[in-house]
């Protein structure tokens, strides 16, 4: 993704709570089925709460029952980058904002159909647009 946001730490502490800075700038987690989003089911987008890159739809989350938000795919391929995380003695993809490269989550491939895919995500790293009623 071109125009990448890149900015000081002091101005992403200024810009984030101390949650969203914790988990979107230092990679860290917020604790499962705590999230705002979690069991948030309107229609709409979610967003970078850093950027506000559009990052998932709210026709591709489903209830995993992990904890947090889960997403089948990405609003498209750029939306997202992935990094190799082997942090904690795991193997894992995190997810991460194409545009700002803050840290979102984790993927996994034990999704539902048609990708087969769970982006883990942490609801401080979003936000929501809701969609307007027609």
């Amino acid at each position: 993704m071109s125009d990448k946001i890149i900015k000081p730490e002091d101005e992403w502490k200024n810009q984030l709570s101390e949650e969203a800075y914790y988990v979107t700038r230092k990679k860290g987690t917020e604790r499962p089925f705590t999230g705002k989003y979690y069991y948030l089911d309107d229609e709409g987008i979610y967003k970078c709460i850093c950027c506000g890159n559009p990052l998932f739809r709210s026709d591709t989350k489903f209830d995993a029952g992990c904890g947090w938000p889960s997403f089948y795919e990405p609003v498209s391929e750029s939306s997202v980058v992935y990094e190799d995380d082997l942090s904690f003695g795991m193997e894992r993809k995190e997810v991460k904002c194409g545009k700002c490269d803050a840290h979102l989550g984790h993927l996994f491939e034990d999704g539902p159909a048609p990708t087969g895919l769970r982006f883990c995500i942490n609801s401080v790293s979003l936000d929501f647009d809701i969609k307007n009623p027609d």
